[in-house]
C-alpha cells in the first residue's frame, strides 16, 4: 500500500514539473511577443494541469490574456465561460482528458493525450 501511495505522489510530481516547463516557456514566448508559440505550449499545460484547480485556471487565465493580445474576440469570451466552468471541472475530476483547453475546441470535448505528455 505504501508502495502505491509514493508511485501516485510521484507522478503527481513529474507531472506538475512538466506542468512548470510549459508555463515557463509559455511565460519566455510571451516576454518575446511569440503568442503562437506561446499558445502551443499552453495546450500542453492545459493538458497537464486540468485535473488541479489551481494550474487549469492559470492556464485559462493565460488563454485570455493570450486572447485580448492577439484581440480575439472568440478567445477571450471563450475563456471567460472556460475560467469558472474548468475551476468547477477541475475541482469535481469531470475535466475532459486531453482538452487543450483553447476556445478552439469544445470545452466538453475529450482529446487524445500526447505520447510525450503520457510520461508526465
Amino acid at each position: 500500500m505504501t508502495n502505491f501511495h509514493l508511485e501516485v505522489h510521484t507522478m503527481k510530481s513529474l507531472q506538475m514539473q512538466a506542468f512548470d516547463k510549459e508555463i515557463q516557456r509559455v511565460r519566455d514566448a510571451l516576454a518575446n511577443r511569440d503568442d503562437d508559440c506561446a499558445y502551443q505550449h499552453l495546450e500542453r499545460a492545459h493538458i497537464l494541469g486540468q485535473r488541479y484547480v489551481w494550474p487549469h485556471t492559470l492556464t485559462h487565465f493565460l488563454f485570455l490574456l493570450i486572447g485580448y493580445r492577439r484581440r480575439d474576440y472568440r478567445e477571450i469570451l471563450g475563456q471567460l465561460a472556460r475560467i469558472p466552468i474548468g475551476m468547477l471541472g477541475s475541482a469535481l475530476n469531470m475535466a475532459p482528458t486531453g482538452n487543450t483547453g483553447g476556445a478552439n475546441v469544445s470545452m466538453f470535448k475529450k482529446m487524445p493525450i500526447p505520447d510525450d505528455l503520457q510520461e508526465s
